[in-house]
């Protein structure tokens, strides 16, 4: 591989998914010459919706790409918590220009896909960015001057800096942090897109209950409706098949309200979701290598940052090597000293509020009446997030957090065949 400038390192990047083509464009964009190779026969995202916060809607308002995303995006005119039983509204907040004005950019909704492939024709409009799919990357060597990855069909491709955007099982993960298992959530995950039937509003709603909740929210330029629907199953071990089943999740929701009820007929309910993610853990550069992403910090739904941080990771990387051109791994030990305290907040707050959306009993109580009491467009709890980074992320007391990490009540099964 050929630089254009040859002052300024060459970058192989592994993944092809949000995190990975995120970095290929920011590299680009500050003239390194980049490889990006994807394991999977085409580019292509699975899943359906995504939210993305302002934090993550400014990398894209920034790399250059936010007007193409949002020509099939939905921009929400409100966020609102509902309880689950009674339908009754506990908070909403005015989201539109109030939450432009006030970060810099939009909270928008959108199809995976579609941000997908605004990043790749950006990338590839760049000229410096050679996307290599269907290669499957087995091991990694580095020396001093390089670094070099072999593929499963005995390619090797060698570069000044190898990023691992590669997702929650990384390969590249495994040579330089460790190899062990994720942690399996024990709420199982029903979700999908369909038609948006009449009466829902351009709002991200989330349906709050007793250790389950549904989220709800449009895309795909507003003619479609994405629901994500999960449960605590105490059915089975978390991930085998006798857990989290249809006959349990319609049972589970039998008391929840009409909307929510009649919502489940809009899902696919064949198809089950399990949700991983890990414990904070520095170390994410090894050399000549680092990770982004999933990769580096995978972490669970509930504040809709996965794809976002990734972002971030990617531009904070890019600035580095931009930086430090001929300090590899200098810049790359920067890179992770910036984002690894913010990421790491992300991950535990994440738990954090999926614990305190999934509160019954007393708990619930009073959730409920905290949220009813907390003044409308109040941002006040995602300053911090959203915001340019003034204001400290709050961080869960140890004790908590060493519950919000118990081991599950049953251990992890054998893998099985299920969507993550």
């Amino acid at each position: 591989m050929k630089a254009t400038n040859q002052d300024l390192p060459q970058a192989v990047v592994v993944g092809g998914g949000i995190g990975g083509f995120t970095a290929a464009l920011a590299l680009a964009q500050r003239g390194l010459q980049v490889q990006l190779l994807e394991r999977a026969p085409a580019f292509k995202e699975i899943g359906a919706g995504l939210q993305v916060g302002p934090n993550a809607a400014r990398v894209l308002k920034d790399l250059g790409v936010l007007d193409s995303v949002l020509q099939r995006a939905v921009l929400p005119r409100r966020f609102a918590i509902l309880d689950i039983h009674s339908g009754n509204e506990l908070y909403h907040a005015t989201f539109g220009e109030t939450l432009s004005k006030r970060y810099g950019a939009p909270y928008a909704v959108m199809h995976r896909h579609d941000l997908l492939t605004a990043l790749m024709d950006a990338a590839s409009s760049t000229g410096r960015v050679e996307t290599i799919p269907g290669t499957e990357i087995v091991n990694l060597w580095q020396d001093e001057n390089s670094v070099t990855v072999s593929s499963l069909d005995g390619r090797t491709y060698t570069a000044d800096v190898l990023i691992g955007a590669d997702g929650l099982r990384s390969v590249v993960r495994r040579h330089v942090l460790d190899d062990s298992e994720p942690l399996m959530s024990e709420y199982v995950i029903y979700r999908g897109p369909g038609p948006r039937p009449k009466g829902i509003e351009d709002a991200v709603t989330l349906y709050t209950g007793d250790e389950m909740h549904m989220m709800q929210y449009p895309m795909a330029g507003g003619e479609m409706v994405n629901r994500v629907v999960s449960f605590r199953s105490t059915e089975g071990a978390p991930g085998s098949e006798t857990w989290g089943t249809r006959e349990e999740l319609l049972d589970r929701f039998s008391g929840a309200c009409a909307h929510v009820r009649d919502s489940l007929q809009t899902l696919d309910l064949s198809q089950k979701g399990v949700q991983f993610d890990r414990k904070p853990m520095a170390g994410w550069t090894n050399g000549r290598v680092t990770l982004l992403g999933d990769a580096a910090h995978p972490m669970r739904q509930y504040l809709a940052q996965g794809a976002g941080q990734a972002m971030e990771d990617a531009v904070a990387l890019a600035d580095a090597l931009a930086d430090q051109p001929g300090n590899i791994t200098g810049a790359l030990q920067k890179y992770e000293k910036e984002r690894y305290p913010r990421a790491a907040a992300v991950q535990m707050n994440t738990r954090f509020f999926g614990e305190m959306a999934h509160l019954g009993g007393v708990g619930a109580i009073l959730r409920n009446s905290f949220f009813k009491k907390l003044p409308h467009d109040n941002f006040d709890l995602a300053e911090w997030l959203y915001g340019d980074g003034s204001v400290p992320p709050p961080l869960p007391p140890a004790d908590v957090l060493d519950r919000l990490y118990a081991p599950l009540r049953q251990a992890n099964p054998s893998p099985v065949t299920l969507s993550a």
